[in-house]
């Protein structure tokens, strides 16, 4: 009998930091899928048009979603674009 899922691992507290650093990166990552999106919409033949353009609205979506809980805690655009740049600096 299947009594649902189970999770293996207990859940770990974060502190406030850490929440904020997942957060920057969560909107980082779903810039890029948008990106990507928008990318492949632009090259896509007929039978995928549709399809690229439901994952822009998708990827749109969650970005204005995590933006907005970014500007509630008070982290704002420059702060993540800092992020960005310091973790993808070229040496």
């Amino acid at each position: 009998m299947y009594d649902g899922f189970q999770k293996d691992d207990l859940p770990i507290d974060k502190t406030e930091e850490e929440k904020k650093v997942e957060l920057i990166r969560s909107v980082l990552k779903s810039k890029k899928e948008l990106d990507l999106a928008i990318k492949n919409f632009e090259t896509a033949e007929m039978g995928l048009v549709d399809y690229y353009v439901y994952q822009i609205k998708a990827s749109k979506s969650k970005l204005d979603f995590l933006v907005g809980k970014a500007r509630k805690i008070g982290i704002s655009l420059n702060m993540i674009e800092e992020l960005y740049f310091r973790t993808n600096q070229v040496s």
